[in-house]
Parts: C-alpha cells; structure tokens; sequence
C-alpha cells in the first residue's frame, strides 16, 4: 500500500466523519446560537432553557438523519473492507 493510497484513506475517513456527525452538530450550533440570542435579549439565565430544547431538537435531527449518517458510514466501511480484500 503506497503512502498516497494512506493518506486518500484518511481523507475519506476524516470526510465520513464530517458527513455523518455534521449535520447534527450543525443543528445543535443553530439552536445553541437561537437560544443564547434569546437569552441575551430577555436576561432570562436559566440553564434548562438552553439545555432542554437544544436537547429535543438534536434527538429530533438525530432521529430524521440517522438513515443517511448509517449509509454514509456502510458505505466507507464497505470501501475500506473491499480495499483490504483487495491486499491480499
């Protein structure tokens, strides 16, 4: 296996991570930013407003997202088990 061939392995592996775990960071960031806009604005400071809705709103994207993030993932784990057949 060449050291290009190692490295194209990585990039996918670090790629599959950003697809598979991004969209549901990326709800949490917006709902985070939501609700710190909301708090700043009303100088309500109470901890289960920012942490109970963000969490419903992660499970609930979770939940929506979790076929594509599942076939986002058999599939590089089929591309790295076809490439180590391919060894030998």
């Amino acid at each position: 296996m060449e050291f290009d061939s190692n490295i194209e392995h990585l990039r996918l592996a670090f790629w599959n991570v950003v697809m598979a775990a991004g969209p549901v960071l990326g709800i949490a960031l917006a709902i985070g930013l939501v609700i710190g806009i909301f708090q700043a604005a009303t100088s309500i400071n109470e901890m289960t407003l920012s942490f109970v809705p963000k969490l419903v709103f992660v499970l609930g994207g979770f939940a929506l997202l979790a076929s594509f993030m599942m076939t986002q993932l058999s599939d590089y784990f089929a591309f790295i088990f076809d490439s180590i057949r391919a060894l030998g």
